[in-house]
């Protein structure tokens, strides 16, 4: 048996939110989680997302920083503020990586920064990180 072929699979059953106005964003990480046998739930913004995570409870989340009505940052917070939902791990996702936009995800909550463009590993070693899989 091959490394990818004892990796594939290994979020079996592992509930994931991609939170994302890029339509092509959240495509990516569908496929990319789906084939590793997670089940992924997509919001466009932080409303939608809001209103899907009290029904879905995923188990991680990634969310864009930069979206309409409701950003990445406020979104993160109100996770952060529910009692529920307080240690489901939040990882952002941005195309900016400056050390400001990266300090101000820490301070609303959030345990990691991803830059999109974002690659398959980087995706898998936040979830390896930060959920008990």
């Amino acid at each position: 048996m091959t490394q990818d072929e004892k990796r594939a699979g290994s979020l079996d059953g592992l509930r994931v939110m991609v939170i994302d106005d890029s339509k092509t964003i959240r495509r990516t990480a569908e496929t990319l989680l789906k084939r590793e046998g997670a089940e992924v739930v997509t919001a466009v913004d932080g409303f939608e997302a809001l209103a899907k995570i009290a029904d879905q409870k995923p188990q991680i989340i990634f969310v864009d920083i930069m979206m309409p009505r409701l950003d990445g940052y406020q979104t993160c917070a109100l996770i952060k503020n529910n009692q529920v939902f307080r240690h489901t791990p939040v990882i952002m996702l941005s195309s900016k990586d400056g050390l400001f936009d990266k300090a101000r995800g820490r301070i609303v909550g959030s345990e990691r920064y991803v830059t999109k463009p974002f690659t398959r590993e980087e995706l898998l070693d936040a979830i390896r990180q930060h959920v008990n899989a």
